[in-house]
């Protein structure tokens, strides 16, 4: 008697390899799991991007406690797009290797860097090291996350896919803002900013590490206009020679459009790397915002961008063009960054003027970028399906190096920035010093105003000049209603810390010679040493204030030519439109599509014949 083996069953590890490791679907997901793994994969680009701007909304904190010049920064950020290029590059590899795992495991190890190094980092080395390797791994999620989107997105629905995904750079921005803008007041250690992207990112890898999921190679190497073709592209791919379709990767998508398209939109994109980077630098020194003010401009720049790349998403797959939307928003960014440059000739612009100029800027900048991704990626099919992450890598190359070109060059435009942001701290003491001189004494005002609680706090932030300033005020009053005298030695019997009168000799001298710096006049060293030998401190803000006075002056003029340098890339992108694949009319688009699905319903016609006749041989 014969006996049946049976087939072995596949174990507890074999499913869990299949769903957490390999994660491959080799059947095309309906619209619910579809619609899941497109959340997931924007939820990553959040988290990513989230890390990656930290380090702009927090500058003015960061800078000084590494004692890192803003020149060494900017430097920085050269190196880690520099070399988030090549792995943008190397993200093209996702084609062949899978792209689910890239994303996930970059997502981990970001958020590891940000929760327990940078806190935990002392030198400016150190940040420099995990500052780059978190540049390394946003050139790879660069690239693999616009290729999940693609993979799960048919044409039609292409733009509102990428729309989705570009929440991610906006929102990562958007978060790191709006978590300053309300934290700051609280939670001062700049470090707690840190701590809390790199939880969010964790979570967030955890959430992939159990939903994510990737199609075949073979259903990812191919074409799909309408959701309606799933039949027919799960038939074609159980005919595909993978590997064949794959050789000479490179070859097959260095072609001259999809190269000048990737120059122009990197060229378009100046103006949004310079927001999410030094925005905030910007309104701080030349507008003279705080910190938590200057990152609250950013949050409606973001917002509005967010908005903006989400709902023109959604009606550019409605109209199934693409070019309009870019000319349209390429437009209104050149008309916005003119008008921002403009604003550098008025440093007391109020905080609403420049929110709705950056609010209508960002709107512009979601405007056309959308279409143009979705074009983009609809071009590469149009090449090679099979190698959207390659034509992927290309464009992130071309990125991430014109934006380290672009940080490289900054400093050499905007010189006076340097001296800007590393005498910040001389220059929040001169403006406390300067905020409190209404309120000391004089010959022909012996009885000031009360000092305000703000500016006897911000007196006090000096340090021991401005505690003596406030001792002064504190008994001055007493003192002169008892003498009627403005003789200073008299003043000082009648302080409770004596110690502090060579500082209020040094800040009675310091007075007069800062308001002549700021006068533009010019003051000999040997005045200055003269306040430094009752206190080095005010001294220091002397010669702080005698470099800072003239980078103020110059500044205006020095961030409106990098403005224009950004508009200039906008003029650039705005040209090469016209040479970009697609259409301009929405009723040219309709008929092609309708075309197209009359080939679709012919060849799903034909599909349904074989399978009858299929089940008539059997």
């Amino acid at each position: 008697m014969s006996t049946v083996t049976p087939m072995p069953s596949r174990g507890l590890w074999h499913r869990v390899q299949l769903a957490l490791i390999r994660r491959r679907l080799d059947r095309y997901p309906s619209t619910a799991p579809r619609y899941a793994y497109l959340g997931i994969v924007v939820l990553i680009a959040i988290s990513l991007y989230y890390i990656y701007w930290e380090e702009g909304a927090t500058l003015p904190l960061l800078l000084p406690y590494y004692h890192m010049s803003f020149h060494y920064f900017l430097v920085l950020v050269t190196i880690s797009n520099a070399i988030g290029a090549f792995a943008a590059g190397a993200a093209g590899l996702s084609d062949k290797v899978g792209r689910v795992n890239m994303a996930l495991f970059g997502t981990l190890s970001i958020g590891l860097l940000q929760l327990v190094a940078i806190p935990n980092i002392s030198s400016k080395l150190g940040f420099a090291f995990a500052y780059s390797a978190i540049g390394i791994v946003e050139g790879l999620v660069l690239v693999v996350t616009p290729a999940l989107m693609r993979d799960f997105s048919p044409q039609i629905g292409r733009a509102s896919a990428m729309g989705f995904w570009t929440l991610g750079p906006v929102l990562g921005f958007l978060a790191a803002s709006l978590v300053a803008t309300h934290t700051l007041p609280h939670l001062h250690p700049w470090q707690d900013q840190f701590v809390i992207s790199g939880i969010t990112a964790i979570v967030i890898f955890a959430i992939g590490f159990f939903g994510l999921r990737e199609l075949s190679p073979q259903l990812r190497a191919q074409l799909m206009v309408t959701e309606r073709e799933r039949a027919l592209v799960e038939a074609r791919a159980r005919g595909i020679d993978f590997e064949a379709t794959i050789r000479k990767p490179l070859q097959s998508v260095l072609h001259l459009d999809l190269i000048l398209s990737s120059i122009g939109i990197s060229v378009f994109l100046l103006i949004y790397y310079a927001a999410v980077t030094i925005f905030t630098i910007y309104w701080v020194l030349v507008f003279g915002q705080t910190t938590a003010n200057a990152n609250g401009i950013n949050v409606w720049f973001a917002a509005c961008n967010a908005g903006a790349v989400v709902v023109t998403g959604i009606i550019s797959d409605a109209l199934h063009v693409r070019k309009p939307f870019m000319l349209i928003g390429t437009a209104g960014a050149i008309a916005m960054t003119i008008i921002l440059l403009s604003r550098t000739s008025f440093p007391h612009t109020g905080y609403y003027t420049h929110v709705i100029i950056v609010s209508l800027l960002g709107a512009s900048i979601g405007i056309a970028y959308t279409p143009w991704l979705a074009a983009f990626t609809e071009r590469i099919e149009d090449r090679h399906p099979a190698l959207v992450a390659t034509g992927l890598g290309l464009w992130g190359w071309i990125l991430r190096m014109v934006v380290a070109v672009s940080f490289l060059v900054i400093p050499y435009v905007i010189t006076t920035a340097t001296i800007a942001v590393d005498n910040q701290a001389a220059a929040t003491s001169l403006q406390a010093l300067q905020a409190a001189q209404p309120y000391f004494p004089t010959a022909t005002k012996p009885l000031p105003p009360p000092m305000p609680a703000t500016v006897r706090a911000g007196l006090e932030a000096v340090g021991s000049p401005g505690r003596a300033a406030v001792v002064f005020l504190r008994d001055y009053p007493a003192n002169y209603a008892a003498t009627h005298n403005f003789a200073l030695a008299q003043v000082r019997t009648a302080l409770e810390h004596p110690s502090l009168t060579g500082q209020l000799t040094a800040l009675q001298s310091f007075v007069p010679l800062a308001a002549r710096i700021r006068a533009g006049q010019h003051v000999s060293p040997a005045a200055i040493a003269g306040v430094g030998r009752s206190s080095p401190v005010l001294a220091t803000l002397l010669r702080a204030e005698a470099q800072l006075v003239p980078a103020q002056k110059a500044a205006p003029d020095e961030w409106r030519r990098w403005w224009w340098v950004c508009v200039a890339g906008q003029i650039i992108f705005l040209l090469l439109i016209f040479a970009m694949r697609g259409r301009w009319s929405p009723r040219a688009a309709r008929r092609d599509l309708t075309e197209h699905e009359r080939m679709v319903e012919i060849e799903l016609a034909k599909l349904r014949q074989e399978g009858t006749l299929l089940e008539q041989a059997s």
